[in-house]
């Protein structure tokens, strides 16, 4: 008995530690003193891609002209609702405007293509001001989170962070130190690994997102080991040999 105790100790003292410590911190490589986590570029303005849907609103000093182009953006029953369709960017990077036909707005920002727009109307309607946003700016955040989903951005700028946050976080399973991203651009799609455990992802141009991004937060081993068939008995196998052991403490002390 006095050598099967210590066994039995060591095998139980091995299955619980089987899972090693994860590091569960955002940033926990952080130093608060260093300015190299202040020097942050604001890189997040997102820019109009193919397929991409606007929202496009011009007001001028003519009644006539503001009917004009309220009109041009025409609605769609939806779920029982009108809705506008707005302007959707084609393969060449255009959209159909009126007065102006086709108009390149791929590869601006809201505000640059808002200041194009405005310099070309000026020669068909006094003082034009226009509004634009995106109509389909969405973020997918999938995986090892709480509350998974496709999310509508309604001002167009969202951190990797925030994203988070809106699907309630990681769960204790997922692997914040290799974060998938994919990402498709112009038909193009890229895919990177993101180390949420280190600072250096404030710098990344991948911590502030772009439409449609797609985020997929893995799974580690531990909840593999916990949803698997052969590991649900573990509990009652290692209280069985914690009695066991208890019980050979026991009689040794007799």
């Amino acid at each position: 008995m006095k050598t099967i105790l210590p066994l039995l100790l060591t095998i139980i003292i091995a299955i619980s530690a089987c899972s090693g410590r994860r590091n569960l911190v955002y940033f926990s490589d952080l130093d608060l003193k260093s300015d190299k986590w202040k020097n942050i570029t604001d890189n997040g303005e997102p820019v109009i891609l193919k397929n991409d849907v606007l929202s496009i609103s011009v007001n001028t000093s003519s009644s006539e002209s503001n009917m004009i182009f309220a009109s041009a953006q025409s609605a769609e029953m939806v779920n029982g609702v009108y809705e506008k369709q707005g302007y959707r960017v084609n393969g060449e990077g255009n959209i159909k405007f009126p007065f102006l036909g086709e108009v390149t707005l791929e590869g601006l920002t809201l505000s640059q293509a808002q200041d194009q727009l405005e310099r070309q109307l000026i020669n068909y309607a006094k003082h034009p001001i226009v509004n634009m946003k995106f109509m389909n700016f969405r973020v997918t955040v999938i995986g090892e989170v709480n509350h998974p989903s496709t999310f509508l951005v309604p001002n167009e700028k969202i951190n990797l962070l925030e994203a988070l946050g809106l699907a309630g976080d990681m769960t204790a399973y997922g692997k914040r130190e290799n974060v998938l991203l994919i990402r498709e651009v112009n038909n193009v799609r890229t895919m990177t690994r993101i180390n949420l455990n280190s600072q250096d992802v404030l710098n990344s141009p991948y911590f502030y997102l772009k439409q449609n991004d797609v985020i997929y937060v893995e799974p580690d081993k531990a909840k593999s080991y916990e949803v698997s068939k052969s590991t649900k008995m573990m509990p009652f196998v290692i209280a069985g040999l914690s009695a066991i052991a208890i019980f050979g403490a026991t009689l040794i002390s007799r």
